[in-house]
């Protein structure tokens, strides 16, 4: 089948969405909540690709208590240089940080504390005694998981102690899970749990990655937290994927050390290179419009994607677009000789939730794939893993 051009592509999509009243989105600058602009009086800076775990914190609790903010889109230093005007703010450059009535903010968890005292809590709040040690647990998770993962193996021994240390820490949340009837940290969904959530999941997807470990499918508790999580749309539209995460984190954290089991290849070999349907990034069911948010989404963007990739645009140009008809219509569609590269570099560079949803990313990655598979065996240019300006989002950002 010939591939079809950009306007009968776009005439296959109707896909829209309200960014400032409707579901939790990534995309947005204002979110109302269906009130008015002179409700405003929160603005949130954020990181421009959604990679800022502590920003995912207060991103998450401002949509779940529909608090109307604006939002303000930073460079993180990992992906570019950071705004100047942003410097003027913050000094530090530091990320999140959270403006009230003009009043800055900085450190997410005294973003939340202020946000608590200015609009009142989410269920018992930063410093009621039921959240102090579960605050306190999520530390200990994180330290676990630093000293597994950050740190070079080096032998034998030091990879199961580090492994040994984080299980026992993870037993100890699947204990503190165990204590309340339902799914939550608490007897109904609280800021504990918003606590915990950027670097759950962040968990979750490199240790099934790095480590052949599955957070989510070894640990019940922790299981049905995530499919309660993933029932709500606030915390859906925040949620990033396993090929986000697994590669924007080396840059954050200083580097992530692999190990040498055969299941860890077998993962990596899946996040990389699919099929992406199956993994434990997501379980909730596929929304309707998955590939039609995937198509609009690079239609929208299009000019800047064959821009921003590495090989010939009329060439590219081609591949994507029989990508895109692959993925609509079923049919295969041959792309042009020597195109292979450049649909896995784009393939690569997907990010969730920047760009679409975790199940528009499936079907965008799983469509690039098979597409290129139609060429060759050639890669894309490597993904970085001292910084990610590859990434840089200047390109985007002023289009």
């Amino acid at each position: 089948m010939p591939s079809l051009s950009w306007s009968e592509l776009n005439a296959l999509t109707d896909f829209s969405f309200d960014p400032v009243n409707g579901p939790t989105n990534a995309q947005s600058r204002l979110r109302l909540f269906g009130q008015s602009e002179a409700d405003v009086h929160v603005t949130l800076y954020r990181d421009n690709h959604a990679w800022c775990p502590y920003c995912q914190k207060v991103w998450l609790w401002l949509e779940e208590k529909r608090i109307p903010y604006r939002i303000e889109k930073v460079t993180m230093f990992c992906y570019g240089q950071k705004e100047s005007w942003y410097k003027r703010i913050v000094p530090s450059g530091m990320l999140p940080a959270l403006s009230i009535d003009g009043s800055v903010i900085t450190e997410s968890d005294d973003i939340l504390i202020a946000l608590e005292d200015a609009f009142g809590t989410l269920g018992p709040g930063m410093k009621d005694p039921q959240v102090l040690p579960l605050r306190q647990l999520e530390r200990l998770l994180f330290r676990a998981w630093c000293g597994w993962l950050c740190q070079p193996s080096g032998w034998f021994r030091q990879e199961k102690n580090n492994r040994e240390q984080f299980v026992n820490v993870v037993d100890k949340v699947e204990a503190a899970l165990a204590q309340t009837p339902g799914p939550y940290f608490l007897s109904d969904f609280s800021t504990a749990d918003i606590v915990f959530t950027p670097y759950v999941e962040r968990m979750n997807a490199s240790l099934y990655y790095y480590k052949g470990y599955s957070l989510r499918e070894d640990n019940s508790r922790l299981s049905d937290w995530f499919d309660a999580m993933e029932s709500r749309v606030t915390y859906r539209g925040t949620q990033s994927d396993f090929h986000t995460h697994v590669h924007d984190l080396p840059p954050q954290m200083g580097g992530c050390y692999e190990n040498s089991e055969a299941q860890t290849k077998l993962n990596q070999r899946r996040v990389d290179q699919g099929p992406w349907y199956g993994l434990p990034d997501a379980t909730y069911p596929e929304p309707s419009t998955a590939k039609a948010e995937a198509l609009a989404r690079v239609i929208k963007h299009h000019k800047n994607i064959i821009r921003a990739n590495p090989a010939d645009d009329q060439l590219f140009d081609k591949a994507l677009r029989c990508a895109l008809t692959q993925m609509m219509t079923g049919e295969v569609c041959q792309p042009p000789p020597g195109s292979d590269a450049a649909l896995r570099y784009l393939r690569d560079r997907i990010n969730v939730p920047r760009d679409m949803s975790i199940y528009a990313a499936k079907h965008l990655r799983t469509a690039l794939e098979s597409t290129a598979g139609l060429v060759g065996i050639q890669q894309g240019s490597p993904i970085l893993t001292r910084n990610r300006y590859d990434q840089n989002p200047i390109a985007f950002a002023t289009s």
